[in-house]
């Protein structure tokens, strides 16, 4: 089992940013990518970023040049830095963790006002 926590969700006016972080926990051995999706209301969960166990990323087009990817293997912590943020960001931040299966944060709600 692993368990995800996400955190700092906030709300925050167009052009500002915010950092995201997911802290795994369990049985971290077995984690290989790390992600985040994102979930707005009345949409379906959508990819935002991964990163592997190399540091290899990836990125939705919506965010490349303005979310960056990162994560710390010594603490099982993975991190999204998100710039440049706009209304169309709003969503619940999901972490996920490849594992045995895959594995999901609770969420973290981030909302850009216009």
């Amino acid at each position: 089992q692993v368990q995800l926590v996400e955190s700092g969700g906030g709300l925050v006016q167009a052009g500002g940013s915010l950092r995201l972080s997911c802290v795994a926990s369990g049985d971290t051995i077995c984690i290989s990518a790390m992600g985040w999706y994102r979930q707005a209301l009345g949409k379906e969960r959508e990819l935002v970023a991964t990163i592997t166990t190399g540091r290899t990323t990836d990125y939705a087009d919506s965010v490349k040049g303005r979310f960056t990817i990162s994560r710390d293997n010594a603490k099982n912590t993975v991190y999204l830095q998100m710039n440049s943020l706009k209304p169309e960001d709003t969503a619940v931040y999901y972490c996920k963790a490849a594992c045995w299966f895959d594995y999901w944060g609770q969420g973290t709600q981030v909302t850009v006002s216009s």
